[in-house]
C-alpha cells in the first residue's frame, strides 16, 4: 500500500512540475520568425515527399524497374 502511495505521489509531483514549467513559459509570441520558416519549409518538404512517393509514384514504373523485379532470379 506504501509503494502505490509513493507512486501517486510522484506522479502528482511530476504533473504539478509539469504544470508550474507551462505556466511559467506564458504564450507569448516568439521574438524571431525563425521557427515559423522553418516549420514551413518542413511542411512545404513533407507535401512534396508526399506527393513524390505516393502509390500512383511507386507502382507505375515499368515492372522491371522496380525492386521486386529487379532482385528477383
Amino acid at each position: 500500500m506504501t509503494a502505490v502511495l509513493v507512486l501517486f505521489g510522484v506522479l502528482g509531483a511530476f504533473a504539478a512540475l509539469l504544470i508550474v514549467t507551462l505556466l511559467r513559459r506564458g504564450s507569448g509570441r516568439t521574438e524571431n520568425a525563425d521557427g515559423l520558416l522553418i516549420e514551413q519549409d518542413r511542411r512545404l518538404q513533407a507535401h512534396s515527399d508526399r506527393t513524390s512517393y505516393n502509390a500512383f509514384a511507386a507502382h507505375n514504373s515499368v515492372p522491371t524497374m522496380s525492386d521486386s523485379q529487379r532482385y528477383r532470379r
